[in-house]
């Protein structure tokens, strides 16, 4: 998916790929609203029924952590490959399939997961503060706009495929990295 929507997809549309990414990024941003939501809400009943300290608060969100780090780095997947349904390319205006694949991109929970980090960023946003939970949701949703905006130089068939050979070449690096950031702000979190 992430390379559907790029100028030379666009223009071979005869959408205009500024006017398709604006609404993509758009719709990334309200999708992560919509997530950020959906951990508040998880978040106000968890607190309705007990209230957790700050140090099982730091206990529980390290140990999400942690885990999803051994989980992504050895080599575990979320099952399911539910995406975005490329028909809408065909079907709609490029502002309308921007926006909906943006929503549903930004929201995480209706398109394949491809990190257990995600889950651990639910535990967290549930268990924090609502300022916090807020900030992961749309954190996330900005996150993932900003990885679709990557093909913003694709005019060309020669630029797609170096634009798929870059993110083959990087995919395991990226992957390696995230869970090894998230590793050490957890074991950072922990010893303060």
């Amino acid at each position: 998916m992430l390379t559907s929507i790029t100028p030379l997809g666009e223009r071979g549309r005869g959408h205009r790929w500024g006017l398709t990414g604006g609404f993509l990024v758009l719709g990334h941003l309200i999708g992560g609203a919509a997530f950020a939501t959906v951990i508040l809400g998880l978040g106000s009943m968890l607190r309705a029924v007990v209230a957790p300290s700050d140090a099982v608060v730091l206990g529980v969100v390290a140990f999400a952590a942690a885990v999803a780090t051994v989980l992504d780095l050895s080599g575990c997947s979320f099952p399911g490959r539910r995406q975005v349904d490329e028909r809408w390319l065909t079907a709609y205006r490029g502002w309308v399939y921007g926006l909906g694949f943006g929503v549903q991109l930004g929201f995480g929970f209706v398109t394949v997961i491809n990190t257990f980090l995600f889950a651990a960023l639910v535990i967290g946003g549930a268990l924090l503060d609502p300022v916090q939970a807020f900030a992961i949701g749309i954190g996330y949703g900005a996150m993932r706009s900003l990885m679709a905006l990557l093909n913003f130089r694709v005019r060309s068939v020669d630029d797609l495929k170096r634009l798929h050979r870059r993110l083959d070449y990087v995919d395991g690096f990226i992957r390696w990295a995230g869970a090894v950031a998230v590793g050490a702000g957890t074991i950072g979190a922990i010893a303060l």
